[in-house]
């Protein structure tokens, strides 16, 4: 009995090892972006916070030190201005003058560090769930920013390079990213 039980056991543990491609993908990319000197791309960053929506364009450059540097590009009245965002907050650039930030401003992620999140969950967060079609991936990725949880939906492409994510704080969609040009050096 004991035996069958085993065999049993095995049985249903290896079907569990199925071939599950979208997971595979994701952990492609992440390894990719781990194992890589940093990656360029250009983005498109809406923040809706209820009342109220904001849309920028920046450069984004990272680093292996999960650095992100960043050029606004759009609206054109912040056009130009530059920035570094990592582990420890943020420092915008303009005029020679720096100004360090936090990632968080009235309890909410700032629009200048989504592209920081979204690197910084793709390289690290907890890769819960995977999507997978014929050409495109959706990977759910649980992670928290200061102990406060979020939820990334990063959409590759066949390539694995992401083209679009969604940021979702504190159970609600705040911030989506359009990337073009999503390149690993």
């Amino acid at each position: 009995m004991k035996r069958l039980l085993c065999v049993i056991l095995i049985v249903v543990s290896l079907l569990g090892c199925s071939n599950n491609t979208g997971m595979d993908k994701a952990l492609q990319l992440r390894s990719r972006l781990l194992q890589s000197t940093g990656c360029t791309f250009q983005v498109e960053i809406t923040a809706d916070y209820g009342q109220r929506q904001y849309v920028f364009s920046e450069k984004c450059e990272s680093d292996e030190n999960n650095s992100l540097n960043f050029q606004v590009l759009e609206p054109e009245t912040i056009c130009g201005i530059t920035g570094v965002v990592d582990d420890s907050g943020g420092k915008l650039t303009f005029d020679n003058e720096v100004l360090a930030f936090p990632l968080l401003a009235d309890g909410l992620l700032t629009p200048v560090s989504a592209p920081w999140i979204l690197l910084h969950s793709l390289r690290s967060g907890y890769i819960n769930a995977c999507e997978d079609s014929s050409d495109k991936i959706r990977i759910i990725i649980h992670d928290t920013y200061q102990e406060i949880p979020l939820e990334v939906h990063a959409y590759c492409d066949s390539d694995y390079s992401p083209y679009f994510a969604e940021i979702f704080w504190d159970g609600r969609r705040i911030i989506t990213l359009e990337i073009e040009s999503f390149t690993i050096v």
